[in-house]
């Protein structure tokens, strides 16, 4: 099976309707009774009050984006080319779904649905209509959150993803294509799967497995449980055509909620760094530590000066668990380290040396600090190591472009170091262009991994840097 990179650009899917519970779920519905994780004791399966308490919050979301034009295009932006018939930027729409959190319009959704969109449109299932505003985006866990004028709103009800269990029944509810809501079933198959599917910025690796009916439209939708809770944000499909094909992967409800909560706070995710790496734990590493089982993960770097440095823990160390909760893989780990904020104290259980310890671990922030990162915080900037300002008119005239930021000074960081030097013009970073230092903060704030920063000296010459945040 080949994993596809989940996005917004797929217009056409196979429309599932209710009759797949009809007929696909009878059979199912004769097996023994099982208890759902979330809040009720299950009795023969009845799917109707979860989907009428939750396809009134499940939105249509439309989109419009200008396609992206390479390097080269940058030097043909000035309106001058005109009279030479350049044709205008193309227009092209995308779609999803979102969901309703507030009653007064506070929409979820994916953060691939609306990336780099000029124009946002929420259909609610009533069909009424509205612009969205764009609240904040968080590209790592490929969430956005929306603003929608509107009041006395039908709006979902948080559930729990930690006491969700695998076998529960759930319900996929989206709206992919402006007509209704639409509500799919099927189980959670897995749990804290990382199977890296999203690509781009993200880098989701905790998803609820599901069997449940999910197409490239109902990005952003709601997976909820029996009793109509949220669970988690529909995010990808497992396929080789970009429909359906047996397996999707949702965003768990608990990093949803933190991350809709730090936006709504901070205008930025809190991101929160543990000072350590780790390798899962298997028997025969186990046997080589006279362990019985092989539970936990173990530490094998630690970050001198950071969090887990200064509780105390060190390199063998074995992580059991975290505030009660087992961890036995990584994705564990990370799903309930990303659910705090800068400065929370959580509680660590450990084995050295054949014996068991607990420790605290204060977390801290990507400055080392315990303190809340705003957004107005130039983190991209720091770790570039640039100060940069926008383009005058007589510049932007001068080299025909519309947009970019100049280098002014360079300090020690990333671009020193890939040799970048003073008075670059900085026109785009990976593919999206730049004009204010608050495009490269959103760009860059939080990501890791690889960047392409691309722009052109005054002589003339083009230049690409590759650097790796």
């Amino acid at each position: 099976m080949k994993i596809i990179e989940a996005h917004n650009y797929l217009l056409t899917a196979v429309i599932i309707s209710m009759s797949f519970c009809n007929v696909g779920c009878a059979q199912r519905n004769s097996s023994p009774s099982t208890n759902v994780g979330s809040t009720i004791s299950a009795t023969p399966t009845d799917f109707t009050y979860a989907a009428e308490t939750t396809i009134n919050t499940v939105v249509h979301i439309r989109t419009e984006m200008q396609q992206k034009g390479s390097l080269f295009d940058l030097f043909f932006q000035n309106p001058v080319f005109d009279f030479f018939g350049q044709a205008p930027a193309r227009v092209y729409q995308a779609y999803g779904s979102g969901v309703i959190i507030t009653k007064d319009g506070y929409i979820v959704t994916n953060n691939h649905v609306v990336e780099e969109a000029i124009k946002v449109t929420v259909t609610l299932n009533d069909k009424r209509s509205f612009e969205a505003v764009v609240v904040g985006t968080d590209a790592r866990n490929d969430l956005a959150l929306l603003k929608i004028d509107a009041k006395d709103l039908n709006n979902i009800q948080y559930g729990n993803s930690d006491n969700v269990k695998i076998g529960e029944w759930v319900l996929a509810v989206g709206n992919p294509y402006n007509l209704t809501s639409t509500v799919t079933a099927g189980i959670v198959s897995a749990k804290a799967r990382n199977l890296n599917i999203l690509g781009g910025e993200s880098s989701v690796s905790s998803f609820i497995q599901t069997d449940a009916a999910v197409n490239s439209g109902n990005s952003g939708g709601a997976l909820v449980n029996i009793a109509g809770e949220l669970i988690g944000i529909n995010a990808a499909i497992a396929s080789n055509t970009g429909s359906f094909a047996g397996y999707s992967f949702a965003i768990p409800v608990n990093i949803v909620k933190k991350t809709v909560d730090d936006l709504m706070k901070y205008g930025r995710v809190q991101r929160v760094f543990f000072g350590a790496s780790f390798a899962e734990m298997n028997g025969e590493k186990a046997n080589e530590m006279h362990l019985n089982n092989a539970r936990g993960v173990q530490v094998f770097k630690i970050e001198q000066g950071k969090a887990a440095d200064n509780a105390g823990i060190k390199e063998g160390d074995v992580l059991l668990s975290v505030n009660g909760h087992d961890v036995n893989s990584f994705p564990e780990l990370k799903e309930i380290i990303d659910q705090h904020i800068p400065g929370d104290v959580i509680t660590c259980k450990l084995i050295r040396d054949n014996k068991e310890y607990e420790t605290k671990v204060t977390l801290k922030n990507i400055k080392g600090t315990t303190g809340i990162i705003r957004k107005e915080d130039k983190i991209a900037l720091q770790k570039l190591g640039v100060e940069v300002e926008p383009l005058s008119d007589q510049i932007k005239a001068r080299y025909r472009i519309r947009n970019g930021l100049r280098v002014t000074k360079i300090h020690d960081g990333l671009l020193k170091s890939a040799g970048l030097q003073d008075d670059f013009i900085i026109t785009s970073i990976n593919q999206q262009f730049v004009a204010t230092e608050d495009d490269i903060e959103k760009i860059l704030g939080d990501k890791e991994g690889s960047v392409t920063i691309e722009g052109f000296y005054p002589k003339g010459f083009m230049y690409k840097y590759n650097i790796v945040m």
